[in-house]
C-alpha cells in the first residue's frame, strides 16, 4: 500500500472522519484518571475519559478497531486480533490484542517516536506467551544503534506468570530497570523467560525475524520463579554507512539501514553459583564468562508462531506493519543454546573473558558485568581502566582474560587460592572491596538514576594481579598492592617456590547448572576446611586467632567461601610477619610454600 495514503487513512480515523463506517461511544471527558501522575507505581494505561470510536473492518457486526485518547490529546488505537471486542468497550484486552499509541500526535500509528504493544497467546490457554514492544525513535537514519529506540519480544517458556515488559504510564515509556526493593525488577527477567531486542526503530531494520540480543535467556533451575542461570547471545548487525556503499546492503531496500549477520559474535554465561537468590535478593549472579569473535551461524534456528501475525485488514493503518506480519523468528533455542555455543561455536571466537563477584554485591539482572583488560588503576566510566564498562563494579570484582581463547572457556580451581579461575588466561586482576563498601547493587545508571553509578568511584583501592608467565594456561605469579599506592609490595612466584601451577581442567561445555552449583559448594567447603587447618597451625605458632573471630562463624555457602579465604589470608600473613621479625627468612619461605601449595604437613 502507498504509505502516504495509509497515513491519511489513519489521520482520518484519529479525528473522526470515519464516523460513517463506525460508531462512537460517549464518555465523561472531565474526570481525570485517579492514578495519573500520583506518586504510586503507574502499572496501567489510564482509563480513557475521551470519546471512543469503533471501526468494523470486516463488516461482521462487531468492532475490530477502537480509537480514543489518553491524557487529553494522545491518540491510541486498539486492534482486536481475536475478534472479541464489543461496542461499549473503552479499551481492548491484553490477550491477542494490539495497542498503538501516537505519542507525537502526528496522526500516524507505529511511526517515529510512537509506542506499540502486542500481546500474543500462542497456545490459547488464556495466558500471554509473547509480548512485542515497538518503541520507535526518530525517523532519521543513525548508521548505528538508536539508543532511544527499542524493538523487543519477551517470550515465556515453561512459565505461566503473564509478566512481561514494564511501561511507566505516566511517561508512556518502556522502563526496563524499574524495580521494587533491592532488585525485584518489574520486567520479567525472572524464571524461565527470554527476550529478543534491538535498539532501533522497526522501519530501519531489513529483516525483522532477527535481532541483536538474540536471545537473552533466563533459566529457573529450582522452580522458585527466580533466575539462577542466564545466556546472552548477540548478533551485532551491519549498519548502512551514511556515505559510500557497503556490500552487505547490495540487495537491501534503501529504506533500511540495519542488516543482521545471522551469526552470534558475542555470548555470555552467568551463574548464581550458590543459588542464594530469594525474595529481597532476586538477582545474585556470582560469575560470568564471555566469548567474542566471528561467531557461529544460527540461521537454521527457526521458530514458527501461529498467532504473531496480526489482523491483516489493519496493516494499512500502521506506518510499518511488518512486525505484525511475522510468522517466524530466528534465534537459538533455549534448549540448544549452550550446545550451539560450545560445539558450533568451537574455533569461532578469538577471546574469552571471565569475571567473579568477589565482594558479592552485584544485583544486576543480566550478569556480573565484565572487567576489561585495560589499566589496573584508571577508574570510572569510560576512563580506560578495568571498570571501563559503565555497568561494571568500580571495585570488588576479579577479572581474567584469555585473549587468544586458547582455553576455550574452560576453568580450573587454583591450588594457590582455592578459587575458580579461567584456564588459558594470560593475566587477571582482583580489585579488592573487602566489605562491599562501594556497593554496586542493581547498578543504577538508567532511567531516573541517570547515567551514573549509585556510589562515587573510590580514589584508592588495593588489588591483586595474576599472571601466567610460562604460558601453560595456569596462573603462576601473584602480585599484591594491598595499600593502594600503585606499587606491588609483595610478589609470589609459584614456580620459584617449586609449586606446580597446573590444576585439573574443568570443561565448561559439559557442566550443567547443577554441576556448577556443586563445584562452587566444593570450592567453598574446601576453602573453609583450609582455613580451619590454618587456624590450628597458627595456634601451634602461639598466635591469638581470636582477633579474627568475626570470620570464624560463617552462616552460608558464600560466607564459608569468603570468610575462609580471609581468615587463612590474615593468619598466613601474621605467621609470616613473626618469622620475618625474627629474621628467619627460611621459615617465611616455608610458610609461603605451605600457604600457596595448601600443604601444611611440614608444620
Amino acid at each position: 500500500m502507498n504509505k502516504t495514503l495509509g497515513w491519511k487513512i489513519v489521520f482520518g480515523i484519529t479525528f473522526g472522519w470515519w464516523l460513517c463506517a463506525g460508531m462512537m461511544a460517549q464518555t465523561t471527558d472531565s474526570i481525570t484518571y485517579w492514578n495519573a501522575h500520583t506518586q504510586l507505581t503507574p502499572w496501567r494505561m489510564p482509563i480513557t475519559n475521551a470519546p471512543v470510536e469503533y471501526i468494523d473492518l470486516d463488516r461482521d457486526g462487531d468492532p475490530d478497531i477502537l480509537i480514543t485518547r489518553i491524557f487529553g490529546d494522545i491518540p491510541v488505537m486498539w486492534i482486536d486480533d481475536n475478534d472479541n471486542m464489543q461496542y461499549g468497550d473503552t479499551e481492548g484486552d491484553m490477550i491477542d490484542d494490539c495497542l498503538l499509541i501516537d505519542l507525537n500526535r502526528d496522526g500516524v500509528f507505529g511511526g517515529p517516536m510512537d509506542l506499540c504493544i502486542d500481546w500474543v497467546d500462542e497456545n490459547n490457554d488464556g495466558i500471554v506467551d509473547v509480548q512485542v514492544v515497538v518503541s520507535n525513535g526518530k525517523g532519521e537514519k543513525f548508521g548505528y544503534f538508536d539508543w532511544g529506540a527499542d524493538f523487543m519480544y519477551i517470550i515465556d517458556f515453561n512459565e505461566k506468570d503473564g509478566i512481561h515488559n514494564y511501561i511507566d504510564w505516566n511517561q508512556i515509556r518502556l522502563m526496563c530497570w524499574a524495580h521494587s526493593g533491592h532488585c525485584n525488577f518489574f520486567t520479567d527477567y525472572h524464571g524461565n523467560t527470554l527476550f529478543l531486542k534491538m535498539h532501533a526503530s522497526t522501519f530501519n531494520i531489513a529483516d525483522l525475524r532477527y535481532n541483536w540480543e538474540n536471545p537473552f535467556i533466563f533459566f529457573d533451575q529450582d522452580g522458585d520463579g527466580l533466575s539462577e542461570f542466564s545466556i546472552r547471545m548477540v548478533d551485532t548487525p551491519y549498519f548502512r554507512p551514511k556515505e559510500g556503499n557497503s556490500p552487505h546492503f547490495k540487495d537491501i531496500d534503501e529504506r533500511y539501514e540495519i542488516q543482521f549477520t545471522q551469526k552470534i559474535d558475542w555470548a555470555a554465561l552467568s551463574w548464581d553459583l550458590d543459588n542464594d537468590n530469594c525474595p529481597g535478593n532476586e538477582f545474585d549472579f556470582d560469575m560470568s564468562l564471555h566469548f567474542r569473535g566471528e561467531g557461529f551461524d544460527y540461521s537454521d534456528q527457526v521458530h514458527t508462531f501461529k498467532k504473531l501475525r496480526g489482523l491483516p485488514e489493519a496493516d494499512k493503518l500502521i506506518y510499518d506493519p511488518r512486525w505484525r506480519q511475522q510468522t517466524e523468528l530466528i534465534y537459538p533455542d533455549p534448549k540448544k543454546a549452550l550446545e550451539l555455543l560450545f560445539k558450533r561455536g568451537k574455533g569461532k571466537y578469538d577471546q574469552c573473558w571471565f569475571v567473579f563477584d568477589e565482594d558479592d554485591d552485584c544485583n544486576r539482572w543480566e550478569r556480573v558485568e565484565f572487567y576489561e583488560p585495560k589499566d589496573l588503576y584508571a577508574i570510572g566510566l569510560h576512563k580506560g581502566g578495568l571498570d571501563n564498562n559503565a555497568q561494571s563494579d568500580a571495585i570488588g570484582d576479579r577479572g581474567e582474560w584469555d585473549l587468544d581463547n586458547s582455553g576455550e572457556g574452560s576453568l580450573y580451581v587454583g591450588t594457590f587460592d582455592g578459587r575458580i579461575h579461567l584456564y588459558g588466561a594470560e593475566w587477571g586482576c582482583w580489585r579488592i572491596d573487602q566489605t562491599a563498601y562501594n556497593f554496586q547493587g542493581f547498578g543504577g545508571l538508567y532511567d531516573k538514576w541517570n547515567y551514573f553509578r549509585m556510589n562515587p568511584d573510590p580514589e584508592k583501592f588495593g588489588l591483586v594481579k595474576y599472571t601466567d608467565t610460562d604460558n601453560n594456561g595456569f596462573i603462576d605469579l601473584i602480585e599484591y598492592d594491598l595499600d593502594g599506592d600503585r606499587h606491588f609490595e609483595e610478589r609470589i612466584s609459584l614456580l620459584e617456590l617449586g609449586i606446580d601451577d597446573r590444576n585439573t581442567i574443568i570443561d565448561t561445555s559439559r557442566q550443567s547448572y547443577d554441576d556448577m552449583h556443586r563445584l562452587f559448594k566444593t570450592v567453598s567447603d574446601n576453602m573453609w576446611k583450609q582455613a580451619e587447618e590454618v587456624v590450628e597451625i597458627a595456634k601451634k605458632q602461639r598466635l591469638n586467632v581470636e582477633w579474627y573471630n568475626f570470620y570464624r562463624h560463617p552462616r552460608s555457602v558464600k560466607e564459608r567461601y569468603r570468610y575462609g579465604y580471609w581468615l587463612a589470608f590474615y593468619l598466613y600473613h601474621d605467621m609470616k610477619q613473626v618469622a620475618l621479625q625474627k629474621g628467619d627468612k627460611e621459615l617465611a619461605q616455608k610458610i609461603d610454600k605451605a600457604y600457596y601449595s595448601k600443604n601444611w604437613n611440614s608444620f
